[in-house]
């Protein structure tokens, strides 16, 4: 009994750790020589050429490692695909805590997380390349990439990547309006490195500021600072930058502080135009008492390295005024290879790089585009309403009931999100009602002119989504969960009804959720617009937007550091350090 129990502990223990149970044995058949020995199973190599196909993967080639991309690697779960990344960053960057990486609140390595740690858990292969792709070559599914490392070494590599299935989310570059002297005079705050550049020129300035031989004229001059933009981002940095100045910096520089002065440039009639009416009195008051000089209807025509030109709108006079620091804030633009991508797709004439609702590249097979590169082309109601009406019209009499809409009307609300909207704007309880209110008093019967004219409106509801990272993010999502369930979604569609063809779509159309928006205001008061028309001014919102953001952070690492550099801003103030 005793012999079989240690026999049977034995077997568990070898089942356990078979590595060792081997080497034990060559060891000790070798007399304690030293031999290699190979731990495969020798039926590895019997691997039939059907398995070898059937075991083919996918190359999905990702270009940019921002919010959609990363979005995208972190919610893919199929092992269905090799993945290569390009991107010129090798990190992601939490680009809403930029504003605080100017001013010292945050590090900037506190909000970045490199990509090779996001993607070196998950179960599929994954290769990183650091390189900016300059050419996509969609008959060939090719992309033409070059590094971008230091010129130190030995020259730019230039190379191809062949994909399969190709996905854009490069982001966007800086609209300057063509505005002269933009690019070559004024600062940018979309990457790392331009929050570290800014916030190097601000300590310039004070640090110049101090200098006793600099004349009175130059002091007020650079440590003017100049803000044009009166969006999210603007009006964050112009806040962070007051409590820089009076917070930290009136201590450190008592002899530069009464030259400061902050402006901000806004071409229309308010700043944060997209927020409720609350928010943007409230901000323009708020920025009035902290003595932030707020110019609206104020266009910027010129910038050169000392001076900046404004028109005013109104009353159509130019204004030439001296600035140490201009940051421009001004909106997106298209970037060069996207816009050479859309020439070669027959998108030449459109603004932006667009997508149907399922995130496909319009005009080209097997490309995605997702966050600030590209938008949603949403399908009008009206140029599919006859197709619609045929849907419903089973038995081709020309003319419906409402119980005859009831199979289509939740596919058409999914597939015309703009339906949805139309009703809630109208106070109208269903679809139904809209139908009801087109027929009128007489009409029983629903024929195609009534159609037409309960859904003539319905188109007037579509707009555009932000270029924001919550939109980016969550695309990125939506495509990697397309992307695990397409095998089982090829034989089990899920979206809804094909209007011009049989059967229905593969997958759901991509919807975004809004869950709300900050406009941190400085002075440690943010203002917070969430879904249901709730808003909230005050210390409380910037609580909220404390908790927010460190939830939303990448990784527990990046989470840490920022909450760590919060803390380390409320005991010993920011860092006012030049590295």
């Amino acid at each position: 009994m005793r012999g079989s129990a240690f026999f049977q502990r034995a077997f568990r223990t070898f089942q356990a750790h078979p590595t060792f149970f081997k080497l034990l044995v060559v060891s000790t058949v070798s007399g304690g020589g030293l031999l290699t020995f190979s731990d495969a199973s020798p039926f590895q190599g019997l691997i039939t050429e059907s398995s070898q196909n059937e075991g083919k993967k996918k190359k999905v080639v990702v270009l940019g490692t921002g919010w959609a991309g990363t979005s995208f690697l972190k919610n893919l779960k199929s092992s269905s695909y090799d993945v290569q990344v390009v991107s010129p960053n090798n990190f992601f960057a939490f680009t809403p805590l930029l504003p605080s990486v100017t001013n010292g609140t945050v590090e900037a390595r506190s909000i970045v997380e490199p990509i090779r740690n996001i993607v070196k858990k998950k179960p599929y292969n994954v290769e990183f390349k650091e390189a900016e792709c300059y050419k996509i070559d969609p008959v060939n599914k090719k992309v033409y990439c070059r590094s971008n490392q230091s010129s130190t070494l030995d020259g730019i590599e230039e190379f191809t990547v062949d994909y399969d299935v190709l996905i854009l989310t490069m982001g966007a570059r800086v609209n300057t309006f063509n505005t002269p002297g933009v690019e070559e005079h004024a600062h940018f705050l979309k990457e790392v490195g331009d929050a570290q550049r800014l916030r190097k020129s601000i300590i310039d300035c004070y640090e110049r500021a101090s200098l006793p031989s600099v004349s009175e004229e130059e002091k007020k001059r650079v440590m003017h600072f100049v803000v044009v933009g009166g969006g999210p981002t603007g009006v964050e940095y112009a806040a962070e930058l007051h409590d820089l100045a009076f917070d930290d910096m009136a201590k450190l520089y008592p002899s530069a502080k009464d030259y400061l002065k902050i402006t901000l440039l806004e071409a229309g009639d308010h700043i944060l135009n997209m927020f409720d009416k609350r928010i943007t009195t409230f901000a323009t008051e708020k920025f009035q008492r902290d003595g932030i000089d707020v110019k609206t209807g104020s266009m910027v025509i010129k910038v050169s390295d000392k001076d900046i030109s404004t028109k005013e709108r109104k009353t159509g006079e130019i204004v030439s005024v001296p600035y140490g620091v201009v940051l421009w804030s001004t909106g997106i633009d298209t970037r060069p290879v996207v816009r050479d991508f859309m020439n070669h797709i027959g998108q030449a004439k459109r603004r932006v790089l667009a997508t149907d609702e399922w995130l496909r590249v319009e005009g080209c097979e097997d490309v995605y585009a997702l966050g600030d590169c590209a938008t949603i082309n949403q399908r009008k109601v009206m140029e599919d309403i006859a197709a619609i009406f045929r849907k419903a019209d089973k038995t081709n009499t020309g003319t419906l009931d409402l119980k005859d809409f009831k199979e289509v009307v939740g596919h058409i609300c999914e597939r015309y999100p703009q339906v949805e909207l139309y009703l809630q704007k109208n106070k109208l309880q269903s679809f139904d009602a809209l139908l009801k209110n087109a027929q009128g008093d007489d009409k029983k019967q629903i024929d195609i002119e009534t159609f037409k004219k309960a859904l003539s409106e319905v188109d007037s509801q579509m707009k555009s989504l932000p270029p924001t990272a919550q939109v980016a993010a969550q695309q990125g999502e939506y495509l990697a969960k397309c992307f695990n369930r397409k095998e089982f979604c090829e034989k089990n569609p899920e979206g809804p009804l094909r209007f011009r063809a049989s059967g229905r779509h593969q997958f759901h159309p991509f919807r975004y959720r809004h869950f709300g928006q900050f406009a941190p205001l400085g002075g440690e008061q943010t203002a917070a617009q969430l879904p249901g028309d709730w808003v909230s001014i005050g210390h409380s919102a910037q609580w909220l937007w404390y908790s927010v953001y460190a939830s939303k952070q990448v990784s527990w690492r990046t989470r840490m550091l920022v909450i760590s550099d919060w803390s380390r801003k409320f005991i010993f103030g920011r860092d006012s350090s030049k590295i």
